[in-house]
């Protein structure tokens, strides 16, 4: 039996699961006690945008989203994330039995992986699922959606329009939900940071791809504008769920990174 391994356990979150849940339960504290909207928390999303930066820095953003997967009960998970370390044309899925994470393995439901091979000619590149921008989205996962089987994509230089038509094959089986990932812009201060990554979160709010394209400097650009095409042709709703920047960790306002988090839900 084949494993995903992890890649980035010990150096974008904690390798040791009582760390990771401690963490969870600490924001999940915060939501609970000061989020104003508590309908938030009862979204069922088809869809969620997260952030993959080290949880340190990322991972509350994230959180907002993930643990709406909960009231979704969805029993297969597809993310879907950038490749960092690798060039490639195109979208590679994982062909592995099984995905690694600190909370035990999560089975890559390979009958789905096959159906989409065949369907819109993917390719597994090994080398390609190294990758910290879907691996870190696993942990919430597993801690969200135990029971649920996942499907890990990673795209390179790849057509938003084809991706799109991906994504809205898996939004037709109400029990798939999927994953995006991406953070915003990388290394400004945090005034340049904050204009650059209003664009990206109008771009959201307003469904619109056209958007992404006048300054938006998202690494997921490909796949949140994917994401918009299939919003707009499903009909459902983007909820932006959270802003901020790694300053509100590190505290260094000089050169930061953006995340952002929404869901997309039906009307």
């Amino acid at each position: 039996m084949s494993t995903r391994e992890t890649a980035v356990a010990g150096q974008f979150y904690p390798s040791d699961p009582n760390e990771i849940k401690a963490m969870f339960e600490h924001y999940n504290q915060i939501l609970d006690e000061h989020l104003k909207d508590e309908t938030i928390l009862q979204l069922k999303p088809r869809a969620v945008i997260v952030p993959h930066a080290g949880y340190v820095y990322s991972a509350f953003t994230a959180n907002v989203a993930m643990r709406l997967l909960n009231n979704t009960h969805a029993k297969r998970v597809v993310v879907i994330g950038p490749s960092h370390r690798v060039y490639l044309q195109g979208t590679s899925i994982s062909e592995y039995d099984t995905y690694e994470s600190p909370f035990g393995a999560l089975p890559i439901d390979k009958g789905l992986v096959a159906e989409l091979k065949e369907k819109f000619a993917l390719d597994f590149m090994p080398d390609a699922h190294h990758e910290h921008s879907t691996e870190v989205q696993v942990p919430f996962i597993k801690t969200y959606d135990e029971d649920a089987s996942i499907v890990e994509m990673v795209y390179g230089d790849e057509d938003p329009s084809r991706l799109a038509k991906i994504i809205d094959y898996l939004l037709d089986d109400p029990d798939t939900v999927v994953v995006i990932s991406t953070d915003l812009s990388h290394y400004y201060d945090i005034n340049k940071a904050n204009k650059l990554d209003s664009i990206c979160l109008d771009a959201v709010k307003n469904l619109s791809p056209a958007e992404l394209h006048e300054g938006c400097e998202a690494c997921g650009k490909i796949g949140v504008e994917a994401m918009l095409i299939t919003a707009k042709n499903k009909g459902l709703e983007p909820i932006l769920l959270d802003y901020r920047t790694s300053a509100d960790a590190s505290g260094d306002k000089s050169q930061v990174v953006g995340y952002m988090s929404a869901a997309f839900v039906r009307r």
